[in-house]
């Protein structure tokens, strides 16, 4: 045991005596700028900035993007980012320059003469205030501001402006203070509650690596960028040019209309990817006439943003969203059930439209599958003039032999189809 004891020791006096592990480091030069990267003995990778020779205009705008968009862009967001983030300041900047314009009109009708900074700081607790009524009257439009956020963001705003308009022309009718400030605090606080519903599905159309968290945090501080700038120009006009009431009479409706402009702007910019009615029957026409398929980045300059309802004739003029009671007799219910026994639609095939009912467990892709039946048999008619049962089944097999590759490049091209967002609730089941 002694000799072993006396051979440990030396081994670990030799050990003792060797130098110390030290860590891997490099550096690496890109573009006048040299960073050293070092592995820790832990395995951590720290990186230090060595030498930084760009000049100071362009480190300036390097630290802006970091500040203010995602890591890794442009390449960690989808296509549209930059365009929908220049009018999204641009709309934040107007609204907080209008809602300074709004409040101190407020005061003045209430018999007030306020400061702009006095206007500043209410138009916070103005506006929190009527969150709560906007809330509860909006609650039970949640899944018609999933099917449709762009739409529902738009008219948000304008609901904001209508009710920012309301508040700037208060002192013309002093007798009706309260009437017109709650009426334009009412709307505002609805259009609040409804932007922030369709903030996240606008979000997540440009989220590309699971990066929403970041995406979404580097919005809000646009956001709040440009809402503190706004407050101050709002702050400089009441002082100024908007100290009259005829001042205000003329920038306001020149704010709401650039406010308005941006939203309308930032929306056509989002590449949304979930499938809504208008956005499955698009996708299904282009297939039907070209063989292709649009990307959500294709369709987003085309889609109708005030009037999503329209029914587009290639597509086969699909309605979705009316009840099953609506559209199929008592009599002819089981004949419907027979003639697509294992499919999640039933189709009513008219000679105006095609019904399309989803069952309630219905995906996206038992929406595709209806939707691409109803086309191919509209296309089918315009041979033979007449609807028929035999048209539809002769559709239906034309579908089942497209529908694999149609869904593959549907998925490639970065749609969601495990969802269908029909946004008014009526499906049937048996």
């Amino acid at each position: 045991m002694q000799i072993l004891d006396k051979i440990k020791m030396q081994i670990k006096d030799i050990a003792d005596d060797r130098p110390p592990k030290l860590p891997i480091s490099w550096v690496e030069i890109s573009n006048s700028v040299s960073r050293q990267y070092q592995f820790e003995t832990d395995g951590k990778l720290s990186v230090k900035m060595v030498d930084d020779s760009r000049p100071v205009p362009q480190r300036m705008a390097e630290s802006f993007l970091n500040k203010f968009f995602p890591s890794g862009y442009p390449y960690s967001v989808n296509e549209g980012y930059l365009r929908y983030t220049q009018f999204r300041a641009l709309q934040h900047f107007t609204s907080a320059a209008l809602s300074v314009l709004s409040t101190q009109s407020l005061l003045f009708a209430a018999g007030l003469r306020p400061t702009p900074a006095q206007a500043t700081a209410v138009s916070w607790i103005l506006r929190d205030g009527m969150q709560h009524v906007g809330k509860l009257i909006c609650s039970n439009l949640g899944a018609r501001m999933d099917s449709e956020p762009k739409r529902w963001r738009i008219l948000a705003d304008v609901l904001y402006d209508l009710g920012t308009g309301l508040e700037v022309m208060s002192p013309l009718f002093p007798h009706l203070f309260l009437e017109v400030a709650g009426l334009g605090n009412f709307a505002k606080g609805m259009a609040v509650v409804a932007a922030r519903a369709t903030r996240l599905p606008i979000y997540s159309s440009f989220a590309k690596e699971g990066n929403l968290s970041d995406l979404f945090a580097k919005g809000e501080a646009i956001s709040t960028l440009f809402n503190v700038l706004g407050l101050g120009t709002g702050i400089h006009l009441a002082s100024t040019i908007c100290s009259s009431m005829q001042g205000k009479l003329v920038v306001a409706p020149l704010l709401s209309v650039i406010h308005v402009y941006s939203v309308v702007e930032e929306m056509r910019a989002a590449p949304v990817n979930t499938l809504n009615p208008q956005r499955t029957a698009m996708i299904v026409a282009d297939f039907v006439k070209t063989g292709k398929i649009s990307s959500p980045a294709d369709l987003r300059y085309r889609e109708d943003l005030l009037f999503p309802e329209r029914l587009i004739e290639d597509a086969g003029k699909v309605k979705v969203g009316r009840s099953l009671h609506e559209v199929v007799r008592p009599s002819n219910l089981q004949q419907f059930k027979e003639t697509f026994p294992e499919e999640k639609f039933l189709l009513n095939h008219g000679s105006r439209c095609t019904d399309m009912i989803l069952e309630h467990n219905a995906t996206g892709e038992d929406a595709l599958r209806g939707w691409l039946v109803a086309a191919y048999a509209s296309d089918m008619e315009r041979l033979v003039h007449e609807p028929s049962v035999d048209i539809l089944l002769e559709a239906y097999d034309k579908m089942n032999y497209a529908f694999s590759p149609f869904l593959a490049e549907l998925q490639a091209k970065g749609w969601h189809t495990d969802r269908f967002l029909d946004g008014t609730g009526n499906r049937f089941a048996f």
